[in-house]
């Protein structure tokens, strides 16, 4: 797992994990699919990845497919950040 995927599962450990709750959180876990993620946490994550990433993920790409997976996650901040450094 690479930094931005440690990071997202550091946060949604520590944000949206009951303590208590042994789970696994691994790259391809479902995260809303599953109700671990829910549409508020989403957003809450969205506002995570903008400012450590410095990048801005429009509305229309922040769906719950994309956010379904640190996979999905990382793929997506990814992209961004080429869309950042391209309008540089």
């Amino acid at each position: 797992m690479n930094e931005i995927g440690k990071a997202v599962r550091d946060y949604i450990i520590r944000e949206y994990v009951p303590e208590g709750d042994d789970r696994e959180i691994t790259e391809t876990t479902p995260l809303i699919s599953s109700g671990l993620v829910d549409s508020f946490s989403m957003v809450s994550l969205l506002r995570f990845l903008e400012k450590k990433y410095a990048i801005h993920i429009p509305d229309a790409d922040a769906t719950p497919e994309a956010f379904d997976t640190i996979t999905r996650i990382v793929e997506l901040v990814q992209r961004f950040q080429k869309a950042e450094v391209g309008s540089i």
